[in-house]
């Protein structure tokens, strides 16, 4: 449970309730455990219960999700990575550690939002005071910039999502 790296669940939702209003699929999951934080940003977002992924995914299925993802928002946790590995576009919140040690690629089709302070314990049990810094409005702006301008349209790809997802 890292807490000192769990962005607050209200801004997931303001993030998530944008990207829906410009009219993209939002679907929201988390880990083991979770179930009220996916719920808390589902309801705030605007997010139907259809597209809320309680539970903890087994890792295969959300390797896949996070595959066919047209982009992924996330703390500084596993599924950040999985963006990276599978070249899905990623928005990171980073709090305690700087992008700079456990970030993405410098890649165009990653960004990695973070606030200068003094390093943290990223295993703490409280939210990490940068990370706090970051609003969701310039999360929304990230997301935009690596997103196209207007979802796609016809059938989705893969395996059926073809969302925006924002993991816990």
């Amino acid at each position: 449970d890292a807490v000192a790296r769990r962005w607050p669940a209200e801004r997931f939702g303001a993030v998530a309730r944008r990207l829906r209003d410009l009219g993209h699929r939002v679907v929201v999951t988390g880990g083991p455990g979770e179930d009220r934080l996916v719920q808390d940003v589902a309801d705030s977002g605007g997010v139907p219960a259809a597209d809320l992924l309680t539970g903890g995914l087994p890792f295969g299925a959300l390797s896949a999700l996070v595959a066919h993802a047209a982009l992924v928002v996330s703390g500084d946790t596993g599924i950040a990575h999985l963006a990276a590995a599978h070249g899905t576009p990623s928005v990171t919140l980073f709090g305690p550690v700087p992008p700079a040690r456990w970030g993405p690629p410098a890649l165009p089709r990653h960004r990695a939002l973070w606030r200068p302070g003094p390093p943290g314990d990223p295993h703490g049990t409280v939210t990490d005071p940068g990370l706090l810094r970051i609003g969701a409005e310039e999360a929304v702006r990230a997301a935009l910039a690596l997103l196209p301008p207007t979802p796609p349209t016809g059938p989705p790809r893969g395996d059926g999502v073809d969302a925006g997802a924002l993991h816990l």
